[in-house]
């Protein structure tokens, strides 16, 4: 039975009905996704799709009068076995459409040119699928855009400008792609959260690339350059940051340790220079291992429960006040392994709680108390002496 032959029919039940009618080109539009998208084995998604009656009441599709206005596609339950099939350009069609999503499945191809067409869409949102080739810079005419995440997809190419020049979006979340070319600038004022870890992304971001009501930013595994204190002494409003395995460079600015951050990982980059807060910092987690940091130890630092300043070039005491919240427990993980530490007033006797972790080993110094290690940190107990003065000298 042909498409206008079925709607000839859900004309007549929904006047019949006395129900509203829907939109002829949503109809057709409808039709056209749903014979490129099919149930995975386990799925039943589709079994409301009867074409027949009112397309209003299908799974997934939610409208207003005679217009679709919402399209989830796929079961959201967790463990859902989704969707398979490619995308419709017909989605285009949907003139009224504001949020558009897909479950978790193994959805391919391309992601339409046509999507740009749809002018009310705020929430556009297609994870963990198998969407490839570029993200339309096309895209950056949906200027109601809100939260546009992609990830966990096989997309690649550039992330167009465009996309940075949305007024209203308020998350980015293009994580786990084969993404390149450089991070663009950021020009919402409303944005919140900016993920774009385990990409290929290289090039340096400029001081003013995002703004400061940014609340969670993730550019961790990628092949980004350059400083970046400028721009994060602009971004107080953080709670969460991971910027590790890049190639950053530069200072790493004392005020951050004075925002409201959660998680701190700045870890495997090239950070230089001394780490020093201006007050005593309440971040739970800091990682700022595998850097190129130097100086004495921070006593602000001993605040924090799991502290990661491991494989760097820090030098001098490790202040009393680390051994005091050591041994209270208040410490969980302290990895200073793999610098230039000369001591630590710990007597041989005390007894580390079994729930905290101290690492001390390849230092400048014995460690007086014998602590299992990470395997990662090696055998060696201490640096060799001629290291270590050259360091001094």
């Amino acid at each position: 039975m042909g498409s206008y032959a079925l709607f000839l029919i859900a004309l007549f039940l929904c006047k019949f009905l006395a129900v509203a009618i829907l939109d002829p080109l949503d109809f057709l539009a409808l039709q056209s996704i749903r014979k490129s998208l099919h149930d995975l084995p386990g799925s039943n998604f589709f079994a409301s799709w009867d074409f027949t009656s009112d397309p209003c009441n299908f799974a997934g599709v939610y409208c207003d009068s005679d217009k679709v206005i919402a399209l989830n596609l796929g079961d959201p339950r967790a463990g859902s076995p989704g969707l398979t099939g490619r995308i419709d350009p017909a989605i285009g069609k949907l003139s009224a459409l504001a949020e558009l999503s897909i479950v978790p499945g193994r959805i391919y191809g391309s992601l339409p040119q046509s999507v740009s067409q749809l002018k009310d869409l705020r929430f556009l949102a297609i994870s963990r699928n198998f969407i490839s080739g570029d993200i339309p810079a096309t895209l950056g005419q949906l200027r109601s855009l809100k939260t546009l995440d992609l990830s966990y997809n096989l997309l690649t190419g550039e992330i167009p400008r465009s996309i940075g020049t949305l007024p209203e979006l308020t998350n980015v979340i293009l994580c786990h792609n084969h993404l390149s070319g450089s991070v663009p600038p950021f020009l919402s004022q409303v944005l919140t959260r900016v993920d774009l870890k385990h990409n290929a992304l290289t090039g340096s971001l400029a001081p003013d690339s995002l703004p400061p009501s940014l609340q969670s930013l993730s550019l961790a595994w990628n092949q980004l350059t350059g400083p970046v204190d400028r721009l994060l002494s602009r971004l107080d409003q953080l709670n969460y940051l991971d910027l590790s395995l890049n190639q950053f460079t530069g200072p790493i600015p004392s005020q951050l340790f004075s925002f409201p951050i959660t998680n701190l990982q700045l870890e495997r980059n090239l950070f230089t220079g001394s780490v020093q807060p201006a007050d005593q910092v309440t971040i739970s987690t800091i990682d700022l291992s595998h850097n190129r940091l130097w100086g004495q130890i921070s006593p602000m630092l001993s605040t924090v429960q799991n502290l990661y300043l491991n494989n760097n070039r820090f030098n001098g005491q490790i202040p009393a006040s680390f051994v005091d919240r050591l041994l209270s427990g208040s410490i969980q993980i302290l990895y200073l392994q793999h610098n230039y530490l000369t001591g630590i007033e710990i007597k041989p006797t005390a007894e580390i709680p079994v729930s905290s972790s101290l690492c001390l080993q390849y230092n400048c110094m014995v460690p007086p108390v014998q602590t299992p290690c990470p395997l990662k940190a090696g055998n060696e107990k201490t640096r060799p002496t001629a290291q270590c003065n050259e360091w001094k000298g």
